[in-house]
């Protein structure tokens, strides 16, 4: 699992890449790229084009990460899911609350 984050040319978007499986175990290594970086930060992209499995605890950092960028006016576009990831995300609703694409 390894998470990293990059930022936009003008700072205003970080995208954060997530390889590999997205569970607990990646907690703290997520929270630390969002909480770490700029507060001039206006949108996110969670990028998963190399994420090959997602739990529960994975769908719970998600939702810190929407309650740290502003909650119902969060502007965070979840990427790149292959087909097993989009349809845990689908099943969860997650669509209500962050683009997916």
């Amino acid at each position: 699992m390894t998470i990293s984050a990059i930022g936009s040319g003008d700072g205003k978007e970080l995208t954060i890449k997530v390889s590999g499986r997205f569970d607990f175990s990646a907690h703290q290594e997520f929270r630390q790229v969002y909480e770490g970086a700029s507060p001039d930060i206006e949108s996110y992209v969670v990028d998963m084009a190399e994420a090959t499995y997602l739990d529960s605890s994975a769908l719970g950092m998600l939702l810190l990460l929407r309650d740290h960028a502003g909650g119902d006016s969060a502007n965070i576009k979840i990427s790149n899911c292959n087909s097993d990831v989009k349809k845990i995300l689908t099943i969860s609703n997650f669509g209500q609350l962050f683009a997916i694409d």
